[in-house]
């Protein structure tokens, strides 16, 4: 008898822990704020790749598809409603194969390329200098130019930053005025390489360090515009690049570049809407990881440089599965589901932690590409989809600029077949221009709802609305057939009494709430 009432005493103390552990805390420190979300960290990334540009953002002013001077009508007003803060551009890998010369002056007269990274394909250079510096100015965002050292020169690369920058009667400003651009454009960012280390040109930190010297003695700035130099920096766990660059050329840049994509094995990289639930969890575990990858390669730009006046790009970063079937080899063509949208959120939510060094974040890439936000069709019939990542970047938009609020976070976690935990809850925090608070958090569980309380100090709240994405399953997506499978609806489970407020968040979900 009395092992029968033990028995039932401890059936009924699992069972409170197991309710228990669905229920997750979270206290937002609102007037502890010291640090912007900086705008640029919700950065984008078109690359001469598959069809992110042709076919994606250009179609040329001859299309059938409706287009405004050749750029896809329906693609840039779905990112003009992402606010987009900078794109970088022309690569990747093409950017040490591109020279600038080739894709300005009249289209007809252009030379062609191989792309020689993806696939093969013939580039035609009708999408050039003054073609991506006009998508800029028509987004609203800054250009961020990605030079080429890797089979470039450093009078190339000169003549190109006085070509789009110069308004004197200089020979490379003249001949912009030829090609149609009278005043200069601003650019600010510009990368001094891509990838050093690899398709850049495989070079050593040391040797990559000294050619950073040379080609930034030349590249000079111009009244009215003045370069934020970044430097070819790390792929993920490579910190001794980063401490070889901080060591010798700490003084000369602005900030150096990391690349970080949430992929497991580069040789079996799985397929991105057919996977496994422990594939799903081993995918978030190695997205999570960015996490450890920016801490250790901030302690080390901290050791030189404790005053953080060199920024941290995560100039690339997303997602990369398997090519989608029947699409071409090299192109990177991939669909995008909820999985995606949940590492989107995520790392959105890490990087608000660094914004004291992380300065700017590019996904990667745009439309047709990798994690992309647009999916356009591939047949030619001039229809378009709006991924789950897409969904995601629209509802943080209000994290743009706004002061990042510290927080503390208490949430059940589960294993994955690694026996890596993964939290079940990811919460970030803001206090956003109009003075609302800004609170984004991710439901990872596959099979539980999660009740989160979240205390708000510092700060009296009284309204409370928002949004939330998720879908019946994580494999689901958006295709031209069905374009709002993952789409974001008006939240309703939050609830506000005596300042604490409640959220009920469905599982695999991701809720934006603002409070007022």
């Amino acid at each position: 008898m009395k092992l029968q009432t033990l028995s039932t005493l401890l059936a009924g103390l699992l069972l409170a822990t197991t309710v228990c552990a669905q229920e997750a805390q979270v206290t937002i420190h609102a007037d502890q704020g010291k640090y912007k979300i900086n705008k640029e960290i919700y950065g984008q990334f078109a690359e001469h790749l598959g069809s992110c540009i042709y076919g994606g953002l250009w179609v040329g002013e001859n299309s059938p598809i409706p287009n405004v001077n050749g750029y896809r009508t329906d693609v840039v007003e779905a990112l003009k409603k992402l606010q987009v803060p900078v794109l970088r551009w022309p690569g990747g890998c093409f950017a040490d194969d591109y020279h600038w010369r080739d894709g300005i002056g009249p289209k007809n007269e252009r030379p062609t390329l191989r792309n020689n990274n993806w696939g093969g394909t013939i580039e035609d250079n009708s999408f050039g200098t003054h073609e991506f510096l006009n998508l800029c100015e028509m987004l609203g965002c800054e250009p961020y130019i990605s030079g080429n050292v890797g089979s470039g020169t450093v009078q190339e690369m000169a003549q190109w930053v006085e070509y789009m920058t110069s308004e004197g009667d200089t020979p490379m400003a003249r001949l912009r005025r030829q090609n149609g651009r009278e005043k200069p454009w601003r650019v600010k960012y510009f990368g001094i390489g891509n990838e050093a280390w690899g398709c850049g040109g495989n070079m050593t930190p040391e040797y990559y360090s000294n050619e950073f010297r040379r080609y930034n003695t030349y590249l000079r700035d111009q009244p009215g515009n003045r370069l934020y130099r970044i430097a070819s920096g790390a792929s993920d766990y490579d910190y001794n690049w980063t401490r070889v660059l901080m060591q010798n050329i700490g003084q000369r840049m602005n900030a150096l570049s990391v690349h970080y994509y949430t992929v497991r094995d580069w040789g079996r990289k799985g397929k991105a809407t057919a996977f496994s639930d422990d594939e799903y969890l081993l995918t978030l575990d190695k997205c999570l990881d960015v996490e450890n990858v920016i801490r250790r390669h901030c302690r080390i730009m901290d050791e030189t440089d404790p005053q953080k006046r060199i920024g941290l790009m995560v100039d690339e970063w997303g997602t990369w599965w398997d090519e989608e079937p029947g699409t071409i080899a090299g192109h990177l063509y991939q669909q995008n589901s909820m999985r995606d949208a949940m590492v989107a959120a995520l790392m959105l939510n890490i990087y608000h932690k660094f914004t004291d060094r992380v300065r700017m974040a590019n996904i990667a890439q745009m439309v047709n590409v990798l994690q992309a936000m647009i999916l356009t069709d591939q047949k030619g019939t001039g229809h378009m989809v709006l991924t789950p990542t897409y969904h995601v970047f629209e509802m943080y938009k209000d994290f743009q600029e706004a002061t990042h609020l510290p927080l503390d976070l208490r949430c059940d976690s589960v294993k994955a077949s690694n026996g890596h935990s993964i939290p079940l809850i990811s919460a970030t925090a803001a206090r956003a221009k109009d003075g609302s608070l800004v609170v984004a958090m991710a439901n990872t569980s596959l099979t539980k709802e999660q009740t989160v309380q979240v205390g708000i100090e510092g700060a009296t709240a009284h309204e409370v609305t928002g949004k939330v994405l998720t879908s019946k399953r994580m494999n689901d997506f958006n295709d031209f057939e069905h374009t709002d499978v993952v789409k974001p609806v008006e939240f309703k489970d939050a609830r506000l009494k005596n300042g604490t407020l409640t959220v009920k968040m469905p599982v695999g979900s991701i809720v934006v709430l603002k409070v007022k």
